[in-house]
């Protein structure tokens, strides 16, 4: 799946930094030189991805994009970790565990497994030198900056594109393997949420196969960072329930993901609903989808043309198992959505339930660093 492109590079423009990074991850000494100013090679041009917000998913993200041989992280910025505890941070992990690579300090770069990354602290985006050490993409996981003006203050600061982490009020939302074709080269957009990931890709299947007329969706899902370990004033102070303890509730919450499907799939607009229930486990979560459908069909030919989406077009996005899995089965899973058809059902040829599972960290952050490389191709 690596792109390899034939560059010409004007020596009196060569980005030395760039083409650094390129010859340490990828080993690449078979340069020809053609005449006096003008190299001529062909090599993989990895994403150089910044990080604003170094958070889980932008530590996830960054893990993400290291392990990925088409990307690396030139730079990270958070105005609230010291550099040293980011490196711990970064390393230590409850739900993933420990980093295998060496994680230390050298002045002011994070040194992960050999790649150096900078890390700043500023609290503007405008100031971040993104264009200084050549990050072409960031991705903005502070959950802050969630619109367009916002999010697009990092463009002041170098980058060419920014992907927002989280679903967004008016910037364009793409969800790999369902519209991230249709990328028209915003500045600025949204990976949609975790929730959306997973259920798009099967939606898209149903719809596309069987036609949807309706449906209602129920995320069970894992514990997140805006919720409380005992009892409190909610933060916000709008959702009464996200205050109360996240260890021993079930605590039912609303979600956009539902309604986001239909900006990312147009004929579903209007069509699919749902809401959450958060549950006492750190991560992996599961999606309940009840569907009517268009055109009469059985549970069993519902599960076939999953599956065969998850072994042909959606592979590496889509999964498939007929096993008895449970939640920590799916725990670092890198795909979006992992159907789970011994836990399908349907009452009759037209009313269907679908259940999938999504490690809502792993999975969501490895589409992230998808769509920054995809579109970085563009």
């Amino acid at each position: 799946n690596k792109s390899y492109i034939s560059v010409r590079i004007e020596t009196n423009f060569l980005d030395i930094h760039k083409i650094f990074l390129i010859l340490i991850k990828y080993d690449c000494r078979q340069f020809s030189k053609l005449s006096d100013k003008s190299l001529y090679s062909t090599f993989i041009m990895p994403l150089s991805l910044g990080i604003n917000g170094f958070g889980r998913i932008g530590r996830l993200v960054c893990r993400a994009a290291l392990d990925n041989p088409d990307a690396t992280v030139v730079a990270v910025n958070d105005p609230f970790l010291d550099i040293n505890y980011a490196a711990y941070q970064f390393k230590y992990d409850s739900v993933h565990g420990t980093y295998p690579g060496d994680v230390t300090v050298e002045g002011d770069c994070l040194n992960i497994g050999g790649t150096k990354v900078k890390f700043f602290a500023c609290r503007d985006p405008t100031e971040i030198p993104w264009g200084a050490v050549g990050a072409e993409t960031v991705c903005e996981s502070t959950g802050v900056f969630k619109d367009i003006a916002k999010a697009g203050l990092h463009i002041k600061g170098g980058t060419k594109r920014v992907i927002i982490s989280a679903p967004s009020s008016d910037a364009p939302m793409y969800v790999m393997g369902v519209n991230h074709t249709t990328y028209a080269g915003a500045e600025v957009l949204s990976n949609a949420s975790c929730t959306t990931n997973c259920l798009a890709p099967m939606a898209k299947v149903i719809h596309d196969k069987f036609g949807i007329v309706e449906g209602l969706m129920t995320t069970i899902h894992a514990a997140t960072a805006n919720q409380l370990v005992v009892d409190g004033p909610a933060k916000g102070g709008k959702d009464w329930r996200a205050g109360r303890c996240a260890l021993n509730n079930l605590i039912p919450a609303s979600t956009g993901a539902a309604k986001a499907v239909g900006k990312v799939i147009p004929e579903l607009n209007g069509k699919l609903t749902g809401m959450a229930v958060r549950v006492p486990t750190p991560d992996v979560s599961l999606v309940d989808l009840t569907v009517r459908t268009e055109k009469p069909c059985s549970g069993d030919d519902i599960k076939a043309a999953l599956k065969e989406a998850a072994e042909g077009d959606l592979k590496g996005i889509l999964g498939y198992t007929d096993d008895a899995i449970v939640s920590q089965d799916v725990l670092h899973d890198q795909r979006s959505s992992v159907v789970d058809g011994s836990a399908c059902m349907a009452l009759n040829d037209h009313f269907h339930k679908v259940i999938s599972w999504y490690d809502n960290e792993w999975g969501y952050s490895n589409r992230l660093v998808d769509l920054a490389i995809y579109i970085n191709s563009k």
